[in-house]
């Protein structure tokens, strides 16, 4: 067995046990079968945005800075309409959503870092889950998230301590309410605040609590995207995993070491494949 089997078993038996926080980026879209609908990275979107208002030439390849520049001179009206058009399409989950909602272990938390409504559509298939998402401070000033059931309406912490499964969306989502936490002013807000946990769900305090992370489409190359990793997997456990292809960035490479995050250096695609074909063999076993 070499060295990617061995973290791989580590993965899947501590997934069934229900000990691991699934982490999602925007990387996650790509399984997504087809074209997917909607813009897959930062990057992705960034075009996209700047595609809709003039941005000066030096901030188009930087999406908060571009989101502040359309969110000053164009209204905060304007950036939310472009995000809202920008991630109107459902998107199909994969199977790699659909493994992630059927984990039957309760209570499940799954953190998903981009503003797409695959994870969503996929936890469909459950009995009972819910939302929370990230809100900015410049549309709803004094309060850090809303919690959403799952047909959409309005819940609160208090309900929340009682879902069996919960989904953190800390940037927000196009689903329901079309909260999006993109510009500079949004980031300022929360990171100012993040430190002391304010803006983390106190029920995404206490799940995490000595629970696996398992890091999926995520990249780590620039600040935001490390701090916001760092502080919600803050008192988790020792030990977690990312799958993360291709060459590191020296931040990445010192960002893996200093959270003891062990790394699967293998296409997320594969990762996938291997997840279902261990769901499908454990199915069998129970069926025998």
């Amino acid at each position: 067995m070499d060295k990617d089997d061995s973290v791989l078993d580590e993965i899947f038996a501590h997934l069934e046990q229900g000990e691991v926080v699934p982490y999602l980026g925007p990387g996650v879209l790509d399984l997504v079968a087809g074209e997917c609908p909607v813009p897959n990275s930062p990057a992705a979107l960034v075009q996209r945005l700047v595609a809709k208002s003039s941005v000066p030439h030096k901030i188009r390849n930087n999406l908060t800075a571009a989101a502040q520049y359309i969110e000053n001179f164009k209204h905060r009206k304007t950036l939310v309409g472009a995000m809202t058009e920008a991630f109107a399409p459902s998107v199909e989950p994969a199977a790699l959503h659909r493994y992630l909602a059927k984990i039957a272990r309760e209570p499940l938390l799954i953190v998903d870092t981009w503003y797409d409504n695959a994870m969503a559509s996929a936890l469909a298939s459950r009995r009972l889950w819910g939302q929370i998402q990230g809100v900015s401070q410049s549309e709803h000033f004094g309060t850090w998230t809303h919690y959403l059931r799952q047909n959409g309406a309005q819940g609160d912490p208090m309900e929340a301590e009682t879902w069996p499964a919960i989904l953190y969306k800390p940037l927000g989502s196009i689903s329901p309410a079309k909260n999006f936490l993109v510009s500079d002013t949004d980031f300022v807000e929360v990171l100012t605040e993040i430190d002391i946990q304010t803006p983390i769900p106190q029920i995404v305090q206490e799940l995490r609590t000595d629970r696996h992370f398992l890091f999926l489409g995520c990249r780590f190359r620039n600040q935001l995207e490390r701090t916001f990793a760092r502080q919600i997997m803050k008192r988790s456990s020792a030990l977690h995993w990312a799958v993360l292809p291709g060459e590191l960035t020296r931040n990445e490479a010192r960002f893996l070491q200093e959270q003891n995050i062990k790394r699967l250096d293998m296409p997320l695609e594969a990762f996938q494949r291997l997840m279902t074909q261990e769901q499908d063999t454990k199915r069998v076993a129970v069926a025998g």
